[in-house]
């Protein structure tokens, strides 16, 4: 039955151990989560960035080959062509260079969790809380007692001395 008992103390101390690791440790399910948001972030943020990369790409190969959009990107910077006027009205905004959205930065955040050595040390306790109980709850019983026992039978002290 003390092997029982042993063997309990080993288990309640194991089993609060793996929970814990498992519930707020460093490769616990609520790291993997915040993980996961993360993941989804950067992934939303690329894909952000990557129809950026693609308008821009367009209008590159525009500007490179068409003249329709050449003409107009030159208008746009008061540039005329041959046998233009220009005329100038007054009053009116200057032209502004297009500013393009390139996204937001997006940072790396550690996830929170807490320590392996806490996990060890949280198990540990829970395995001496376990033996303690298992440890008062004998002596209540009286099955261990501190008393020094004197071995008398009727009056007569009975030693141990070896049977030849």
């Amino acid at each position: 039955m003390k092997r029982a008992k042993y063997l309990t103390v080993v288990f309640v101390g194991t089993l609060v151990y793996v929970v814990m690791s498992l519930c707020f440790g460093q490769n616990s399910l609520k790291c993997y989560s915040q993980m996961e948001e993360q993941k989804r972030i950067v992934s939303k943020q690329k894909a952000e960035i990557q129809s950026i990369n693609t308008e821009l790409t367009l209008e590159l190969s525009a500007l490179k080959n068409d003249k329709a959009v050449i003409a107009a990107y030159a208008r746009k910077m008061d540039y005329v062509s041959d046998g233009e006027q220009l005329v100038k009205i007054t009053g009116l905004k200057p032209y502004q260079n297009a500013l393009y959205d390139t996204g937001s930065v997006v940072r790396h955040v550690e996830p929170s969790y807490v320590s392996e050595k806490l996990c060890k040390m949280c198990g540990l306790c829970a395995a001496m809380l376990v033996l303690l109980l298992m440890f008062i709850y004998d002596f209540k019983k009286g099955n261990i007692s501190f008393a020094h026992k004197k071995d008398f039978v009727a009056g007569v002290p009975v030693y141990n001395v070896p049977q030849a």
